[in-house]
């Protein structure tokens, strides 16, 4: 087994962090400016069920909570990943450019990957709870 170079668990902890703020903030998008009939609508106009909404708002509520704390980080990226390919897909008509009208696909595209990466790493320095099972090098 190698040594691990100490910048990557700290790396690994900025991006947790940095995801975990961008999914709360964009859970609480969808609720105070958005409002959660607005984001139903949302859904039912991308041709998804509008019901949906709710459990994305709970899943990116919790799931960016978890990652700002550092509880199960990389299950939580893991369990995030499929919200983010999801607005991923929704936004593939608007182009690339995710200032196009509708918002393109190259921001999804992006937290999708780095969704990927905090999988990847592992959950940094200062997490509360650490996903041993997957990580057993920083146990």
């Amino acid at each position: 087994m190698q040594t691990q170079n100490p910048a990557h668990s700290y790396a690994a902890a900025l991006l947790r962090v940095a995801l975990g703020v961008m999914w709360l903030s964009h859970a609480l998008l969808k609720i105070f400016v958005f409002t959660l009939p607005g984001t139903v609508q949302f859904f039912e106009g991308a041709g998804l069920a509008g019901w949906m909404a709710y459990p994305v708002v709970i899943c990116e509520l919790a799931g960016g909570a978890a990652l700002l704390l550092g509880v199960y980080a990389r299950q939580a990226a893991l369990g995030l990943l499929p919200i983010v390919l999801v607005a991923t897909w929704v936004h593939v008509p608007n182009g690339w450019v995710f200032t196009a009208s509708g918002g393109g696909w190259e921001y999804p595209a992006f937290l999708s990957i780095a969704c990927i990466v905090q999988w990847l790493l592992g959950d940094g320095q200062a997490s509360l709870v650490r996903s041993a099972f997957l990580a057993p090098e920083e146990a």
